[in-house]
């Protein structure tokens, strides 16, 4: 069974079981996830895409203007896919979608007046990833890994932020990787803010590198940190504690693990390392997919592991952080974004080793 059949027939049954005759699909993570990779959005801050997709027990129809129709067409191949077209002025397209789904008992993962929320339903298919799917995630992963170490060692003092930001966003691009979330903060401000869009600040020794990279609807995140000059003695401590708490994350991340038994862990691995409330601060990651987070672990979570799918975790200490894409295999988890030769140090964790990035120290 081809990938795609496959999905088809997972939206297919999910439709029976909840008695509807049909789902329309509108989010640009769902378009892609279904489609296998294509892109259907314009507007890479909407999470909408530019067509919609209809799919019942037996047509899949792609809704759509005729300022879509044609590169979706020819680039996206939709056609061989075996989609229908339904293509209208670019005026009328929700009087297509009315047509085609009057008399229908419809689901849909936006809010549709008439229709079935389908969205958190869809989220978790959408998060057990195909064989397909984590071969796209191993080439996605280097290229991230590859973008966000050409920054970094290219970033410099005196550096504005946004001139940092530019660095990363135009590696990723040139890669064919978009950055949908391109955060960077230096100095005084990786310690005030979790999530800081790049700002005019000048660098003078510490710089906070994060990236989310869609390639093919999937992404992939990662972050990175430099310092100029020797590394302070706080800021070593703290980088070795969230690196513990890392690994302590990535090695309970394996098959039939809920999510709250690895948040659980997290907590313990804070306290442990002597910053028990810092969790309280940020989220710590989750699921990736065709979201950067397709849903945030929390400690009650009851979601479990599965083989194949992928996982960012980001656990963070004021001021440092350790986050890596990673697969999860029969065999162990695979670290997705790793980069050769960037410093590293190795965690004991439950009898084993893992190594997680170091600060990148430039004297």
């Amino acid at each position: 069974m081809s990938e795609f059949t496959y999905k088809i027939n997972l939206l297919r049954d999910l439709a029976a079981k909840h008695d509807l005759d049909a789902v329309l699909l509108r989010r640009a993570s769902n378009f892609a996830w279904i489609t296998c990779g294509a892109s259907g959005y314009i507007n890479i801050a909407s999470s909408e895409a530019e067509a919609y997709l209809l799919v019942t027990a037996d047509r899949q129809i792609l809704i759509t203007n005729n300022i879509e129709a044609p590169r979706l067409d020819k680039e996206e191949a939709l056609t061989a896919q075996g989609w229908e077209y339904r293509v209208s002025p670019w005026y009328e397209t929700r009087d297509a979608i009315a047509e085609l789904t009057h008399g229908l008992i419809t689901g849909a993962d936006v809010p549709l007046p008439g229709t079935v929320n389908l969205m958190e339903k869809i989220t978790y298919l959408r998060a057990k990833l195909t064989p397909e799917e984590g071969a796209r995630f191993r080439t996605l992963g280097r290229l991230c890994a590859q973008a966000i170490e050409s920054a970094a060692r290219s970033v410099r003092p005196g550096h504005s932020e946004h001139a940092i930001a530019s660095l990363l966003a135009g590696e990723a691009e040139r890669l064919g990787v978009q950055a949908t979330v391109n955060l960077v903060a230096t100095d005084e401000r990786i310690f005030e803010f979790r999530h800081p869009l790049p700002s005019g600040k000048k660098l003078s020794r510490y710089a906070m590198l994060v990236l989310c990279g869609r390639q093919k609807g999937l992404v992939c995140s990662i972050t990175r940190f430099v310092h100029f000059g020797r590394l302070p003695d706080e800021i070593r401590r703290k980088a070795e504690a969230v690196a513990q708490v890392d690994a302590v994350m990535i090695a309970a991340t394996r098959p039939g693990c809920s999510l709250g038994e690895i948040f659980k862990r997290a907590i313990e691995a804070y306290a442990q390392q002597g910053y028990p409330d810092e969790w309280k601060y940020h989220h710590q990651g989750g699921p990736a997919g065709y979201e950067p987070r397709e849903y945030i672990a929390r400690p009650d979570s009851v979601e479990q592991v599965f083989t194949g799918q992928v996982y960012a975790w980001n656990p963070s200490i004021t001021g440092t952080k350790s986050e890596d894409t990673i697969l999860v295999t029969e065999n162990g988890n695979e670290i997705l974004t790793s980069i050769p030769g960037w410093p590293a140090m190795t965690v004991e964790v439950d009898g084993g080793a893992l190594e997680r990035p170091a600060i990148l120290e430039i004297t």
